[in-house]
């Protein structure tokens, strides 16, 4: 590993907040009285930024005189009625601590929205680099060093697989038993409700994923959203993953439909085109493990063992397809005015072709 002729410190590659984007300020004169209330250390005004990755809660960054926090809230906008669940977000978070201490420390948890009109909670700020769609400039990393990170990456959410929900009392996280069966029954409701007159129909991929289902293979705590750009980095040892976020949709279940999620977003590469363009992590650099050497690291870490992987790409590509597909109802519709989404149809139409691709091509 080198750093660039500038000298890059470590403190430059730390993941940065930005400007507020338009309509998603916080109402201070309400927040910062609230948070006094909760946390008597706190001083002053804090100054407030906001992290722009993401495209679905968003994260804020409040800079107190020697105290940062990450404050957490829905989106703006009609949402759906189960979705963006700040308070189980956070609880997840909390209990996950004993056992998986890559989890940030929650601090204050708020269902009182004559606050800042909606449920929202606060909780530490874990510095460090996070790996968006490109590493921060000034962290130039050898093929190897790459391949080390990736591992390492890898192995944190088979650390998170090897959790036993029943032992670290943490049964209640969700259902468990049948989670295959219900996640294909879900996100096919789910993505039916969400069509526009634009959109795919998906219905021989639903099909598909209905008849070829397998029986679950475990039940663990899965993340559901695990991607770089939802790990922290030490700065000061960029191969070290000091933090896990985004913990909204973690649950019990299988952890194979987990890995199956994670892969929709890695793309390679020598992917095509329209994959490219939805790269937001840098799985592309040399040295980073194929999809395929994903899974054999995998299952050989864990134990686990499945004839044919092809039914979770599948599952996380049409799932992801899913969540693009919900987002963009929300654009169409009016809901948000958020231009980054305008063009999310597209790659949910893609996603149908990718998975059609796959489908054609399965032994299964």
């Amino acid at each position: 590993m080198t750093v660039s002729a500038a000298e890059q410190t470590a403190e430059t590659l730390i993941d940065q907040a930005t400007d507020i984007r338009e309509g998603e300020t916080l109402d201070l004169n309400a927040l910062v009285p609230y948070l006094k209330s909760q946390l008597p250390e706190l001083e002053g005004i804090p100054k407030v930024r906001q992290f722009p990755g993401g495209a679905s809660n968003l994260t804020y960054l409040l800079q107190y005189s020697g105290k940062d926090l990450i404050l957490r809230r829905p989106p703006f906008g009609t949402i759906a009625k189960s979705a963006h669940d700040m308070i189980r977000e956070a609880q997840v978070i909390q209990s996950l601590k004993p056992v998986y201490p890559y989890v940030p420390e929650v601090q204050v948890i708020c269902e009182d929205h004559s606050v800042i009109g909606c449920d929202f909670y606060v909780m530490e700020r874990l510095v460090g680099i996070i790996p968006r769609q490109d590493l921060p400039k000034g962290l130039n990393l050898t093929e190897g060093d790459t391949r080390k990170l990736c591992m390492n990456v890898v192995d944190k959410l088979i650390e998170l697989h090897s959790i036993d929900p029943v032992t670290s009392d943490l049964t209640s996280l969700g259902k468990g038993e049948g989670y295959v069966k219900r996640q294909i029954s879900g996100w096919s409701d789910r993505y039916r409700k969400a069509i526009t007159d634009n959109a795919s129909g998906f219905e021989g991929v639903m099909k598909w994923l209905d008849e070829k289902q397998p029986k679950d293979i475990a039940n663990r705590v899965i993340h559901n959203d695990y991607r770089f750009d939802n790990v922290v980095l030490n700065p000061d040892n960029p191969f070290e993953v000091i933090g896990v976020l985004d913990w909204e949709m973690a649950t019990l279940g299988d952890p194979l439909m987990d890995l199956g999620n994670s892969l929709a977003y890695w793309i390679e590469a020598d992917d095509d085109p329209q994959m490219q363009f939805m790269r937001r992590q840098p799985t592309h650099l040399k040295g980073m493990m194929t999809r395929k050497e994903v899974v054999d690291y995998y299952m050989d870490k864990t134990g686990f063992s499945v004839p044919c992987f092809d039914f979770y790409e599948i599952y996380g590509l049409f799932r992801l397809a899913v969540i693009i597909q919900q987002i963009y109802y929300r654009y169409h519709h009016g809901q948000t005015q958020d231009k980054r989404f305008a063009n999310f149809i597209h790659a949910a139409n893609y996603l149908e072709q990718r998975c059609m691709k796959l489908i054609e091509k399965s032994q299964l």
